[in-house]
């Protein structure tokens, strides 16, 4: 599985090729159905990551402490 920059660069690849308008209909529509998945693939990472910043928690003596972010699967 590729990681979220690698993702994230081959999805800004593909907004590019679309955005220049010289693909036919059919390379358009594979392009875009690859993009949504790479789309839905970041959004699942970033969504993991912000659950793991949210669960840091402030204990009453003002340190930190981490619960394990739960996974969807």
């Amino acid at each position: 599985m590729p990681s979220f920059e690698e993702s994230l660069k081959k999805l800004e690849s593909i907004v590019e090729q679309m955005e220049k308008g010289e693909l036919s209909l059919e390379e358009s529509v594979k392009l875009f159905e690859e993009g949504v998945a790479l789309s839905a693939a970041c959004k699942k990472e970033l969504d993991e990551a912000e659950g793991k910043v949210e669960t840091l928690i402030r204990q009453r003596d003002g340190s930190f402490r981490t619960e394990p972010f739960p996974q969807d699967k």
